[in-house]
């Protein structure tokens, strides 16, 4: 393999892995911010009217191409989820921070009863 050829594999190769990347973070960002839009929503349907205006926002930068916008969009999308973060998320009672968790522990095994 050529010096130039070799270059051109490791560019694409290094292009793919940052498109990579970026994907795998924009679809984290996109499950936290969904997850995070049932904590806002009281009822349903508003659930649905904002997760279709996330979904949206989301579409509309779907075209771009260039790997330096994207990165740069990326992140200010991020800063906006942490900026408008629900202060007091759901946790569903029997997960860890919930107000069920370990409320009735099982008892230590090997010890006497009472």
């Amino acid at each position: 393999m050529s010096a130039a050829a070799a270059a051109a594999t490791a560019t694409t190769a290094g292009y793919l892995a940052r498109r990579a990347a970026q994907k795998e973070r924009v679809r984290i960002l996109y499950r936290r911010a969904l997850k995070d839009t049932l904590n806002w929503a009281v009822h349903r349907h508003l659930f649905y009217q904002d997760a279709s205006d996330l979904r949206e926002r989301f579409e509309s930068n779907k075209h771009v191409e260039d790997l330096d916008t994207i990165d740069r969009l990326i992140a200010d999308a991020e800063a906006s989820y942490n900026k408008w973060r629900h202060p007091d998320p759901y946790i569903v009672p029997w997960a860890p921070g919930g107000s069920k968790f370990t409320r009735n522990p099982t008892p230590p095994s090997g010890g006497k009863r009472s």
